[in-house]
């Protein structure tokens, strides 16, 4: 009885997958069919679907704090981490690190006064709230300024943000949603230990087995095995560091940061990593069409009506001290950086801090003895579909008016015709190496070359032509050959690696060049 009631449930999960998943992929579609769409970032387009669904009573799968943390949290913050780039973050680390941590404590304080003071909620329940609403979670804003070349400084500092911050908040909950269970420790020097006892859990448990599998790489080549590693390893980190109780988020976000700099460097070749860097652009493609689906699916209208009054203040308050922590927090970072972070970008910073998935499980997981649960939840679910709906369909036109879009287009078309010179150039050695093959008339050989030069000659005149319109393009041209030469010389050091001629990777020479090849490239 008990071996067929199992099977039936997993037929019924997997048909609810099999249906959520659907759907998915068919508003992925929409874009394409209907170019109007593709003014909504997926992610939202997703949102506003589900909106639809609930709207009409329909609901796909029941969230739950366990598989959102659980299964859907470790693949998306390993695959955030393991594109971003070290040397970018480091040079952001400072205000990145404010932002998470002095942020976080300044968003929890403001909300829970605000409500506190203006609704009269509980302050139990408003830091718990509070708590569940300074996580960030700007996927879809990161989305789009991937679509549309912003700098990569200000990718760094959303990105770097929101994956320290996710940290913060879930280890600041775990401490405050103990408060009205009467199992917390209150003494501040206690909470402190607590604090710094759970990051270096996650910190240390994520760098061992970061390191760990980086050196275990380099034994072998073998691409499956390697990608397969990698899922293991975001999993893996994120129970083993939950089980000894540290920060599963501050983990995983480690293992991500280390296998996606260094591993990947010293223990797999280009092609491997190619492989492995796209799996998880298809995972995190996967994981977000079915969070952010069901993230719509699960609002229900008629209590967020009832909650209006307490979800507008706790808006406003995250708005406005998130407003106070981003600015004032830039303002010393900039004290003490060579490098200053604009009013403009610090602008998008504030506008771009989204809510979402984590927000939403943090909420779920409040205790069902605590009275309020409700109203937290439905406090949580309505702020998150403002910051995903207004604020996240806004960014653009944010980026627009600051002038902060980039030129991912043109880039686009110097890099494909740099491309396209590349290959027919190369052909064309080919053709003339090839002159003397039987069987293969003359007038043939003579017909493809000319055919081939006058396309080069025309590419030529184009590249030259968008290089003398838009000066920026040499600087660009420029980094993107030093970053070919420096993974070419990161490459060999590796190769060397795993034929066991070094023990260890040298580290990059033309690193330093770096910063005078991109001044040589703007003149």
């Amino acid at each position: 009885m008990d071996a067929g009631l199992g099977e039936v449930a997993i037929e019924t999960n997997l048909k609810q997958f099999l249906l959520v998943l659907s759907i998915s992929l068919s508003v992925a579609t929409l874009p394409r069919i209907f170019s109007w769409f593709r003014q909504i970032p997926y992610t939202l387009l997703l949102v506003i679907v589900g909106l639809g669904l609930a709207f009409v009573d329909i609901r796909l799968v029941e969230l739950s704090p366990q598989l959102i943390l659980s299964i859907f949290l470790p693949p998306l913050l390993f695959e955030a981490a393991w594109n971003l780039r070290w040397q970018e973050l480091k040079q952001e680390l400072l205000p990145v690190c404010l932002y998470a941590v002095i942020g976080v404590i300044i968003a929890i304080a403001g909300i829970a006064l605000g409500l506190n003071q203006l609704a009269g909620v509980s302050l139990a329940t408003a830091l718990l709230i509070g708590a569940s609403l300074s996580a960030t979670d700007p996927v879809s804003v990161i989305a789009l300024f991937r679509e549309l070349g912003v700098s990569s400084r200000l990718n760094a500092l959303v990105e770097g943000e929101s994956l320290f911050n996710d940290g913060m908040a879930v280890v600041a909950f775990g401490f405050l949603v103990a408060l009205p269970l009467g199992t917390a420790d209150l003494s501040i020097q206690s909470a402190l230990l607590e604090f710094v006892r759970v990051i270096g859990v996650g910190i240390a448990v994520g760098s061992l087995i970061g390191f760990g599998i980086s050196y275990l790489t380099q034994r072998f080549d073998l691409p499956l095995v390697e990608q397969s590693l990698t899922l293991v390893s975001a999993f893996g980190t994120y129970f083993i560091t939950e089980d000894l109780g540290g920060s599963g988020v501050i983990g995983v976000v480690a293992t991500g940061l280390i296998l996606g700099n260094f591993g990947s460097r010293i223990g797999m070749n280009p092609r491997t990593r190619i492989i492995v860097s796209e799996f998880w652009e298809f995972l995190a493609f996967f994981v977000n069409s079915i969070v952010f689906l069901l993230i719509g699916t699960q609002v229900r209208f008629n209590v967020l009506s009832q909650n209006l009054g307490i979800i507008a203040i706790a808006l406003m308050a995250m708005l406005g001290f998130r407003a106070i922590s981003i600015f004032c927090l830039s303002a010393f970072s900039n004290q003490l950086s060579e490098q200053p972070i604009s009013l403009k970008e610090q602008t998008v910073v504030w506008w771009g801090g989204l809510r979402g998935s984590v927000s939403i499980a943090l909420a779920l997981s409040v205790p069902a003895i605590l009275p309020d649960r409700e109203e937290i939840i439905a406090t949580v679910f309505g702020v998150v579909l403002f910051t995903l709906l207004v604020q996240g369909l806004t960014i653009k036109p944010l980026l627009d008016r600051l002038n902060l879009l980039g030129d991912q287009s043109l880039r686009q078309q110097f890099s494909a015709a740099i491309a396209r010179l590349t290959a027919l150039k190369r052909v064309l050695q080919y053709l003339g190496q090839s002159a003397d093959r039987p069987a293969i008339e003359p007038e043939f050989y003579q017909y493809q070359a000319s055919l081939i030069k006058g396309e080069i000659a025309r590419l030529e005149e184009e590249v030259e032509t968008l290089r003398n319109e838009y000066p920026d393009l040499r600087t660009f041209a420029t980094e993107q050959f030093t970053l070919e030469l420096l993974s070419v010389e990161a490459d060999t050091y590796a190769e060397f690696v795993r034929a066991g001629q070094l023990n260890r990777e040298l580290a990059p020479f033309l690193q330093q060049n770096v910063p005078a090849a991109k001044e040589s490239g703007s003149v």
